[in-house]
């Protein structure tokens, strides 16, 4: 199970929960189940968003593992300048 703590931006469309947990092994399957769990998140998430697993911002797409006992939290997206 994964804890992963939403943007405040994002809580109002997971009925106000600032962490929802969900079963995943990587970054894919946790936002499809984020999704199935809140579908009112696919619209942002499409959008992007950035990932961060462990302090680490995830840029390496949907097939990063997140390993057991992992913060992790979902943000709006992070982009260079």
């Amino acid at each position: 199970m994964v804890e992963v703590h939403l943007w405040s931006g994002l809580r109002s469309l997971a009925g106000g929960c600032e962490v929802v947990s969900v079963e995943a092994r990587d970054t894919g399957e946790m936002l499809r189940a984020l999704v199935r769990a809140h579908p009112e998140l696919q619209a942002p998430i499409d959008a992007g968003v950035s990932v961060a697993i462990d302090g680490r911002v995830i840029a390496s797409g949907l097939t990063e593992p997140i390993p057991d006992g992992a913060e992790v939290y979902l943000m709006q997206r992070l982009r260079g300048g």
